[in-house]
């Protein structure tokens, strides 16, 4: 990995504003150089067993395990996390992927013998899963760990060179630069490339195979713009809005901790975060003063605030200056149009320690119930019939996840398959992400393609159709020349199979011929 010594952009402590270090932009040969070296070490991959590129991707593990207070330091020093959302949604779930894709790589990434059609059944068909050759990851600032390693390890095991351009806001470059120091992982396989939007560009403008981003609805639609110009293939993992509804049959501790949880771990910083809640009317007077009661109680990451120790967080702080401001638009047009603050709110101007905050008394013409906020607010509405429910939730652009709860499993698996999501949760929030079968995506402007699961990992292949064929004399019936004969052949068995009732006597009676008619009408 080359890491640049600059002075052009600072990367901040979000919690005390110290400092931390500074990058710059790297040039366009030192670009080349990156790809240079991808495409070098791509060839030893693609040769490479998916056992042996398991065996490498468990350094991986190993490295985690053991440097993983380093790790959570350098996260949340650049961050602002709360410790425990550091480690369960970095650390932990870095080594939860790992161990599912080592297991489902071998089974997936071997040829696959695929079925054919009766008029192929002399021939066999397989797909072979092949790697892309060099995959361009750009990753977002709200888990700079995690979402480097995940992308990156399912492309190598897929036999791709990587390239990472992680987030100029939190580009973690002491621990990358620690990682390939100390992982023993394969020199050059993957390449964090630390820099900002110029990079990003000058790493795109070389072409890469493929394109993985996560980040922005704004950014996507440019990346998306900027790869239809060379034709380069792009997932896109991008914002979302998410909905909530409870009915009015739920347990409320139980609904009101999961909802709790879903809206403001990682200070809400989540692109599957709760930021909107719907409550049927039956348990509004009672759910709501007691989530919010529950909220008041959450401990945020405030450097006046005493702790016994850097675990005792519930709420971190908002990682970005750029996001508290929206967080503040969103927070004062709610109250401007006439929402109702429940707790939290602007407690300092431009501070990066925004409490969780609750608004009731909302309605979609809000930024905070409309537009992703990214942050540690939720807007809170009430609705009648399930029906309502479903038209609220599906009344926004985005479309990444949603949650529904209800002690009627029928009624919760019917509005989740009316929700327009990507992926649903029922009684849980979120958990989705926690489970690497799954595969994860959007719809609407949440973004296009699926990333982990099955799918996930064969998107960073290329499907390489191949049908064999038997060497011999047979001239095929489809081959030229083409005759009258062959033409009313073909059309009988066409009807013959195909009809609405299928006649095997004369689809035999017709399709024998065919075996051997190409060599009767063969060109002389």
């Amino acid at each position: 990995m080359t890491v640049l010594e600059s002075t052009a952009i600072k990367i901040t402590n979000p919690i005390n504003g110290t400092i931390l270090y500074e990058i710059d932009e790297i040039s366009d040969e030192q670009a080349k150089a990156h790809f240079d070296k991808a495409a070098a070490v791509q060839k030893k991959i693609q040769a490479m067993s998916v056992e042996q590129r398991v065996a490498e991707v468990y350094k991986i593990r190993d490295y985690v395990i053991a440097n993983s207070d380093f790790i959570l330091d350098s996260i949340i020093a650049e961050t602002g996390k709360a410790r425990t959302d550091a480690f369960a949604a970095e650390v932990f779930e870095v080594t939860d992927v790992i161990d599912v894709y080592n297991k489902l790589a071998p089974k997936q990434l071997k040829d696959q013998k695929m079925n054919w059609p009766i008029f192929l059944m002399e021939k066999t068909s397989r797909q072979f899963r092949e790697p892309l050759g060099t995959v361009l990851v750009i990753t977002p600032w709200n888990f700079p760990f995690y979402q480097v390693i995940v992308p990156s390890l399912m492309s190598f095991l897929a036999g791709n060179a990587t390239i990472v351009k992680p987030s100029e806001v939190t580009p973690l470059k002491p621990l990358w630069e620690h990682f390939f120091a100390n992982s023993g992982f394969m020199k050059d396989a993957i390449q964090v490339v630390v820099g900002g939007k110029e990079t990003g560009s000058k790493l795109l403008a070389l072409r890469p195979d493929k394109v993985h981003f996560t980040g922005s609805v704004k950014t996507g639609r440019k990346l998306m713009e900027a790869c239809s110009q060379q034709l380069i293939p792009i997932d896109l993992e991008l914002g979302g809005k998410d909905p909530s509804i409870v009915f009015d049959d739920v347990d409320i501790d139980r609904t009101v901790n999961g909802i709790m949880w879903g809206a403001f771990t990682n200070a809400g910083q989540n692109c599957t975060g709760i930021e909107r809640l719907y409550v049927q009317e039956g348990i509004y007077d009672k759910l709501v003063p007691y989530l919010v009661e529950r909220t008041k109680r959450l401990r945020t990451s405030h450097p006046g605030r005493d702790t016994s120790s850097p675990e005792d967080c519930d709420v971190g702080a908002i990682t970005a200056s750029f996001q508290v401001k929206i967080i503040e638009e969103h927070i004062e047009d709610a109250l401007a149009k006439g929402a109702t603050l429940l707790c939290g709110g602007i407690q300092e101007k431009g501070s990066h320690h925004i409490p969780p905050t609750i608004f009731e008394n909302c309605n979609h013409s809000m930024k905070i119930a409309s537009e992703e906020t990214f942050g540690p607010t939720l807007a809170i509405m009430k609705f009648k019939t399930e029906e309502e429910a479903i038209t609220l939730a599906n009344d926004s652009v985005y479309g990444l996840s949603a949650s529904v709860w209800s002690k009627d499993v029928a009624r919760g698996t019917r509005v989740a398959r009316a929700i327009k999501a990507g992926n649903v949760c029922i009684n849980n929030h979120m958990l989705n992400e926690a489970n690497p079968y799954l595969p994860f995506g959007g719809v609407k402007d949440s973004g296009i393609g699926r990333f982990k699961g099955e799918d996930g990992l064969l998107a960073f292949c290329n499907l390489k159709s191949v049908l064999i064929d038997k060497q011999g004399k047979l001239i095929e019936p489809q081959w030229y020349p083409y005759t009258n004969t062959k033409y009313k052949l073909l059309y009988a068995v066409m009807i013959s199979w195909f009809g609405k009732s299928r006649n095997w006597f004369k689809f035999i009676a017709n399709v024998l011929p065919l075996d051997g008619i190409g060599n009767k009408e063969k060109f002389k």
